[in-house]
């Protein structure tokens, strides 16, 4: 299989499958079950929010940070890291490598955005190798 292409149609399979595996997570599975009432509603209109985000149709009318904020007592940031690796494995399966990719970089800025907002701080960054350059040790003034 080639992947699904960032249009409407593979984000409403990309959608589907990605929330139905959130709704089965031990973890993130009671949060999203109990806050989302009317779930075709509910993935409807997270098609409409990736479409808005990724194709800019401008369809999305909807508020995440608010919407968020009504569960704030049960949503910790490590969630958010756990959200973002089952995207990362739902898009990697069933995207184009490039389409994985987009997605992926755009859900972790919406969750910087999102724990900026909640949490006014975000995780941890990610590690990254240190580098040292020729003359740092020696580049205060003295």
């Amino acid at each position: 299989m080639s992947g699904l292409r960032i249009d409407d149609q593979g984000l409403g399979r990309l959608v589907d499958t990605f929330y139905a595996r959130i709704r089965a997570d031990d973890e993130l599975g009671p949060i999203f079950n109990d806050a989302v009432e009317d779930w075709p509603e509910h993935l409807a209109k997270l098609t409409d929010f990736w479409s808005s985000v990724m194709l800019t149709s401008g369809r999305y009318k909807g508020q995440p940070v608010p919407a968020h904020a009504r569960h704030r007592s049960r949503i910790t940031p490590a969630l958010f890291d756990r959200w973002l690796a089952i995207w990362a494995q739902t898009t990697d399966e069933l995207m184009e490598p490039g389409a994985a990719a987009a997605l992926q970089d755009k859900a972790r800025r919406i969750a910087e955005s999102l724990q900026l907002a909640l949490f006014f701080r975000l995780g941890p960054p990610p590690q990254q190798p240190q580098r040292q350059e020729a003359g740092a040790a020696g580049g205060a003034a003295q």
